[in-house]
């Protein structure tokens, strides 16, 4: 993946060994050195942080947490959004995926090939276009919607693929990326599976139109993790992350992310590439203390030896 390149100079030592290609760089005074990059979100460290979203930016950085995903990122308004952006950029963090915002992820589905529901989502594109500028992210989530189901599945895959080229039409120009995310919510979701999505992103063609790999979710829906990573590994452009079941930290639940998080970094290294690692999930216990447990599983699963 490309580095974003808002980075400076002036950003101090780990700012400038993101600048210098260092995928795995982590502010030189942070608690924990994690070899992945994770990228927590605003309320997962609340207790220990407290309700300021600065404050949470600043011990996410202490605890080696260098990089955000904020999925309502297009909702918050613009002060607060630029604030978010200036302080990041002071901790040398990076900022992950937000949701380009169509209406909720079955709303407005783009298998119905309903003009009206492309408009929808064409208008979230470039609005997600400021919203990137103004945050320094490259990454956004789309989620197609439900399937529309009076219409042949071939068809429901067409006019899926004909919506994203139009989108990734807006998105490129800019060097942004849409990440499409197969999910398990609802079987009424057209995105499923990991395969389907990359017949998808095949069929867009472009750069800016890659999968969301959300381990929670594919292991819920065809399991074989590591098989369907590498599978489908030329078109993954972003990794999250939750255990199965109760989409909680890594080490609560029968995904071994040890050894997921391994063949992740060994084969990013050896391509020279860089994933962001979403932590898109709840805390298995409440307050401080599930907090403190969380940190500490994110270092036993990023543990594992090079």
């Amino acid at each position: 993946m490309l580095r974003r390149n808002f980075v400076k100079s002036s950003l101090g030592l780990a700012g400038a060994a993101i600048a210098a290609g260092d995928a795995f760089a982590t502010a030189p005074t942070a608690k924990n050195k994690f070899k992945l990059k994770y990228a927590s979100h605003f309320g997962m460290f609340q207790n220990s942080a407290g309700k300021d979203v600065i404050d949470q930016l600043k011990f996410m950085a202490d605890q080696g947490f260098m990089a955000l995903e904020d999925n309502g990122m297009m909702g918050r308004p613009k002060e607060q959004q630029e604030a978010i952006a200036k302080e990041m950029t002071r901790l040398g963090m990076e900022m992950g995926v937000f949701v380009v915002d169509k209406g909720g992820n079955g709303a407005n589905t783009l298998a119905a090939g309903k003009q009206e529901y492309i408009d929808i989502f064409l208008n979230g594109c470039k609005k997600a276009v400021e919203t990137a500028k103004r945050v320094n992210a490259k990454w956004m989530t789309v989620v197609p919607g439900d399937f529309e189901r009076n219409l042949p599945i071939g068809v429901q895959t067409g006019h899926v693929i004909d919506a994203l080229r139009r989108g990734a039409e807006i998105l490129e120009p800019h060097g942004l990326v849409m990440v499409l995310e197969p999910l398990s919510d609802s079987p009424n979701l057209f995105l499923r599976t990991s395969d389907q999505t990359y017949e998808i992103c095949r069929g867009v063609n472009s750069k800016s139109c890659k999968i969301l790999y959300d381990i929670y979710h594919m292991q819920k829906n065809e399991g074989r993790l590591l098989y369907n990573i590498d599978r489908t590994w030329s078109e993954i452009d972003y990794f999250q992350i939750g255990d199965e079941p109760g989409r909680k930290e890594p080490t609560t639940g029968e995904i071994n992310y040890k050894n997921i998080f391994k063949y992740i970094y060994d084969r990013s290294k050896k391509e020279n590439k860089s994933f962001i690692m979403g932590m898109e999930h709840g805390n298995f216990s409440p307050g401080k203390e599930g907090e403190e447990a969380l940190i500490k599983a994110y270092v036993e699963s990023d543990s594992f030896t090079i």
